[in-house]
């Protein structure tokens, strides 16, 4: 089942694992944070873009009731670590995985085909001079193959003109970006959440819902911080 320079991680939820290559990119705190902040309702459908392992697919068939789950990949590498990690957690029947371009993902699926979308984007803005742009941590960190505008481009137009919505964790730096963005294609932001890694510090994420074609009233959740400090 493993190749070469891969590995099997205990995911430490339902017995589930998920196969892993250090050398290409490992999913991060981020990622489970979303999976805690989405809401799922019973037998919903969700659509992972730019899944990569398939972490967030596979975690939210775990933590939620929803009816079934895909996730998005252009990496076909990553895309076949996590078919394969769907089925050593023989989940198949609830989640797939499908190769294939976020830019184009409005002709992959049906509009309003999907209840729910989370993203875990690239958070870094596809500087010039970047070296190896095809190397798959930089695909992972930075705007390569695709941008913030064409994750909420084609989730709006994937989602239900009505209660369809849309979770993303991100940077807080680009927040202001982010939720001009989200109102330009009628995914009104709903919910925030910030990050801190100490209650002291800055936060260093933010975690976004929104809703196709929802009224404006954003709700700011209480904090979470990830870390106390240690007592001297």
């Amino acid at each position: 089942m493993l190749k070469e320079g891969e590995r099997l991680d205990d995911l430490q939820l339902s017995g589930y694992e998920i196969i892993q290559n250090p050398e290409r990119f490992c999913f991060g705190v981020d990622a489970v944070l979303l999976t805690d902040f989405v809401k799922v309702k019973t037998g919903e459908r969700v659509l992972d873009l730019g899944t990569g392992t398939g972490v967030i697919p596979i975690l939210l068939e775990a933590k939620t009731q929803g009816g079934h789950f895909t996730g998005l990949e252009i990496q076909e590498e990553s895309a076949d670590m996590a078919r394969r990690s769907v089925a050593h957690n023989r989940i198949s029947e609830k989640v797939n995985i499908v190769t294939g371009d976020i830019k184009e993902a409005a002709e992959i699926f049906k509009t309003a085909s999907f209840d729910v979308i989370t993203t875990n984007p690239p958070y870094m803005l596809n500087n010039h001079g970047l070296k190896n742009t095809g190397d798959a941590r930089t695909i992972a960190r930075h705007e390569v193959l695709c941008t913030l505008e064409d994750i909420l481009r084609e989730s709006a137009k994937i989602l239900p003109e009505s209660k369809g919505r849309f979770y993303m964790v991100h940077k807080p730096f680009r927040l202001t970006e982010i939720l001009n963005k989200m109102c330009q294609y009628k995914i009104e932001p709903k919910r925030l959440q910030f990050v801190h890694p100490y209650v002291d510090k800055e936060p260093t994420m933010v975690l976004i819902e929104g809703m196709k074609g929802g009224r404006p009233r954003v709700k700011i959740e209480p904090p979470i911080i990830m870390y106390e400090r240690q007592a001297r």
